[in-house]
This record gives C-alpha cells, structure tokens and sequence, in this order.
C-alpha cells in the first residue's frame, strides 16, 4: 500500500504569500486538483460547502451523503476522500491553525463546538435559509479573494471567522449537540489523550491528571457524550490505529509498538473488539 499524502496549503497554488489561506469554488479546485479525490490528509482546516450536485465523502472511515445544502468542517490530520458528481460545485476555503490563531489572538479557531471532541460530526447540514445565509459569506470569500486590496488577508480571516459563528450557532442548536456545562471538562480530556493515548490507557491516569474523582469524569462523559472514559480514550487510539495502517507502509507490528502495545497479538485483539476486523482484515479491506 503506497504511503498516503499529507498536504499543505502551498500545494493548492495558494497566492498568500505566508502559504495558510486558500479560497475557491469547488468545481474550479477539482479541475485543477483532481487528485484530491483520493485518500489524503491536510496539516490545515477544511470548510467546504456544497451548492450543487451529489456524491459521498469518506472522513476518518465514516461515509456521509454529498447533497445540496451539506457542509464539512475537517480538522488537520483527518483523512478523506470524494466521490462525485459530474455536476458538483459548491466553495471551499482552507486555513491554518497558526495564522488564524496569531490574527485573533485570545480566541482559539479550535473552541468552535465542532472542533472540540473526537466524538463531533464533521457534516452540518443546512436548511434552506440556512443554506441562503451562509453562502452570502462564501459569496463575499470569493469576491474579495479576487481583489488585490489592502489588508486583504485580515478581511478573509474575518469573513471565515463570521461563517464559524454562525455554522456555532446551528450546531448547538442542533439535537445531536447539546452545549452542555461539562464541555470545557471534555475539552480538557481530549488535549490529554491526544497528549498522552500512545503511554497511556486507563481511565484512572486521565481522571487523577484532571483531579477529578473516575466515577465523576465517566459521569461527564456519559452526559455529553453517551460513551465511557473508557471508550472515549480507545477511540482516539483505534482512529489513530486506523490513520496509521491506511497511511504508511509499516507492518503491523509496528503500528502496534509506535501506538504502545506491549505486543502484535494483543494490539490485534483491542482492534477487533472495536472494529469487527483485525487490522490485517482492515488493511486489505482497503486496498480492495
């Protein structure tokens, strides 16, 4: 299996001199990037928007339904992948964590709700006047990435930013999204797995790292997100798992020692739990 791209804005001909802002209409980004409809993952956030036609999109191994009024949001290292219509269009707009958290300063891109847990969907799917206020954004996106105006860059960061606060205030309206008041606790969670999932994996090390009683932080996570502790940190370690065998060229074993598994077998038994498949099964389920 070849070792699957990581891209970076510069690829896509960004005209930003600093290389961490990218505007387009989604049918002219295909015709001039057509390799994007295979597996690969970006080092910089996605929004796109779809106006017209069908298809799927494969995200983190999670298929959804391309239709008109769909909405992705990707965060850096998400792998995904397209299926589409001849018809397709819509906008599309990448940005980097760095520049946009330089520009607003106190207010990190990565507290929108949709950032926040490994457990959000990356679809929104707007209704009708929904649809028609959100595109008057990407509209005024596209208008002023035609322009050579002064403070170009900052009119951009804005309009991306207003389409944030606005995609954040369908969101937690939405049933599946509840804002809840043990949030910042799930906040606080997640950037310790993502620190730690690779040396550690008992729900006792994150809720001591906390200070917080086990009983309370499952009590949390069974609030906001109807899973366990437990659950919750394996599934950071099998997406992770799963990113890792689709993406390189390393053996099993070695996926099994970089993520922390004392050995190949055992490694192969938490995957199976959790997907159906052993990784070997998985590996060949893609390829095929």
């Amino acid at each position: 299996m070849k070792k699957l791209p990581v891209y970076q804005i510069k690829k896509f001909n960004c005209k930003s001199e600093e290389n961490d802002l990218y505007v387009n209409d989604f049918k002219s980004h295909l015709k001039n990037n057509d390799f994007i409809e295979n597996s690969h993952s970006h080092n910089f956030y996605l929004l796109v928007l779809f106006t017209h036609g069908t298809g799927t999109h494969t995200i983190d191994f999670d298929q959804f339904e391309i239709k008109t009024g769909h909405l992705y949001i990707l965060k850096p290292g998400q792998i995904h992948s397209w299926e589409l219509s001849e018809n397709i269009d819509g906008y599309i707009t990448f940005y980097s964590q760095e520049a946009y958290n330089l520009y607003f300063g106190n207010k990190k891109i990565e507290e929108y709700p949709f950032y926040r847990t490994l457990k959000n969907s990356p679809e929104i799917v707007l209704n009708k006047q929904q649809l028609i206020e959100i595109r008057k954004y990407f509209e005024l996106l596209m208008e002023e990435n035609k322009k050579e105006e002064f403070k170009k860059q900052d009119k951009l960061l804005n309009l991306i930013d207003i389409i944030h606060v606005e995609l954040a205030r369908i969101y937690n309206s939405m049933n599946d999204h509840i804002v809840h008041s043990y949030n910042l606790k799930i906040n606080e969670l997640e950037n310790l797995v993502n620190l730690h999932f690779k040396t550690e994996k008992l729900a006792s090390f994150y809720a001591d790292k906390m200070n917080i009683s086990l009983k309370h932080l499952n009590r949390i996570c069974k609030n906001v997100l109807n899973i366990t502790l437990t659950e919750f940190i394996y599934s950071k370690i099998i997406l992770e798992s799963k990113r890792l065998l689709s993406a390189n060229e390393k053996v099993i074993g070695e996926v099994a020692n970089e993520l922390g598994f004392e050995n190949y077998s055992y490694f192969t038994k938490v995957f199976k739990k959790h997907t159906g498949l052993t990784p070997q099964n998985f590996k060949k389920q893609l390829h095929s």
